[in-house]
This record gives C-alpha cells, structure tokens and sequence, in this order.
C-alpha cells in the first residue's frame, strides 16, 4: 500500500510540475524598462495560474504619441502607471507574435475584464523577459481593451 501512494504521489507531482514550472513572478522581467505592444488577438487562454493571450503585432508598430496622457485606473499596487507609459519604448526584439501575460483569473474578474476573443484588438504596456533568447512575453502593467485601461499588477482601489 505505501508503494502504491508513492507512486500516486510521484505521478500527481508529475502533473502539476510543468504547470508550476512555466509560472514565474515579477523577478524574471525588466522592469526598468517597460514596452509597448498592440495587435490582433491570435489565442487566448483563460486559465490559472494567469490569462495568456498570443497577440500578432502589426508592421510599422510604433508608440502612440498620447500613451504617457492616458487615463489609468487606480490600482492597490503602488505604480508609478504616469511614469511607466512615458518610458514605455518599442520592444527590440523583432518577433510578430508575443506571448502577453496577464493577471490571474480573480483578479481579471476584479477588475471586470471580459473574456477577450481571437480577433480582437488590443493594446498593452509591461515588461519582457531580461533573458532576450526565450520566446516573445511580455508581463502586462496596464492592458488598454475597448476603450478601457486595466491595472493588471493588482486589484482595483
């Protein structure tokens, strides 16, 4: 019986490791420098531990000369959101597709966000990977969907 709960266990921890592997906090991303992304949703997952959605950039991308003046919601996280969207830059990578994820499923119904289907257009600013070698992600601050903003990093205030 003991043999056999090992095993069980073993097979369980199996399961859930690659799940925990590929969830990462802040710490992997650059966030002394911020990027501006926009595009058409390609994929969406709308799952724990966050949403991801795959989002194909268009050519000739560039920074909306208004970001810095967007409106941002008040969020329970202390960001300097004013400062981040007058930093935010193009991205150097030169990928068409980026991974964009964003805040865990609580906290997307916190802030009301609705379920964002293929097609659809979107913008975003947040901070990719310091390790430029991996795939095209970008951690999303602030997602910028049907006119609204959204302050991902934590609840609404």
């Amino acid at each position: 019986m003991r043999r056999r709960e090992l095993v069980l266990g073993f097979g369980g921890l199996a399961v859930l490791l690659p799940q925990a592997w590929a969830h990462h906090g802040w710490s992997s991303f650059d966030q002394d420098n911020p990027i501006y992304l926009e595009g058409s949703v390609l994929e969406t997952r709308w799952q724990n531990p966050h949403v991801e959605l795959m989002v194909q950039l268009p050519q000739g991308m560039q920074v909306p000369p208004d970001l810095a003046q967007r409106k941002l919601p008040s969020q329970s996280a202390p960001v300097d959101g004013p400062a981040l969207l007058a930093k935010a830059s193009l991205p150097r990578r030169s990928e068409g597709k980026w991974e964009l994820e964003l805040a865990p499923l609580t906290r997307m119904q916190a802030w009301q966000v609705p379920q964002i289907p293929p097609g659809a257009k979107l913008s975003a600013v947040g901070f990719t990977t310091r390790d430029t070698t991996g795939e095209a992600v970008m951690r999303v601050e602030y997602l910028f969907y049907e006119g609204k903003a959204y302050g991902l990093r934590s609840s609404p205030a």
